[in-house]
């Protein structure tokens, strides 16, 4: 089984639905875990929404990437331009790959949601077939 984290800023919206998509679509080869440089403390709710309306209920936490010092991942993938700016360096065993997203919490439009979440579901999964 590989293991993949996922870092945004924040860790309330993108990385959690990343996350969340992995964990429920390729849980034979993947298992994803998400933090941020900045959490906010919670998971966005319309993104919890997001998610629930193609079958996945998340039950995740926001965290702080520190938590994860240490633990080796086979891949490291930043969501968001603010983290791979302020994570430029992984210490851990993985290789780092960027993939920005934009970033429904700026707005408060559900259609902006659901376009990120499908976008993430496409985009992270082609990614991680590559790496399987």
């Amino acid at each position: 089984m590989k293991r993949v984290l996922f870092l945004c800023t924040g860790n309330s919206c993108r990385s959690q639905m990343a996350e969340a998509i992995v964990n429920a679509r390729m849980s034979d080869s993947w298992q994803a875990v998400s933090a941020g440089i900045k959490p906010a403390g919670y998971i966005h709710p319309k993104a919890l929404e997001a998610m629930s309306e193609i079958g996945i209920q998340h039950t995740g936490r926001s965290k702080r990437a520190d938590e994860f010092q240490g633990v080796d991942f086979d891949l490291v993938v930043t969501v968001c331009d603010s983290a791979a700016e302020e994570c430029p360096i992984w210490l851990g065993k993985g290789k780092r790959v960027h993939h920005s997203f934009t970033d429904p919490a700026l707005t408060d439009d559900m259609n902006v949601f659901r376009a990120v979440r499908d976008e993430i579901e496409k985009e992270i999964t082609a990614l991680l077939k590559t790496y399987s």
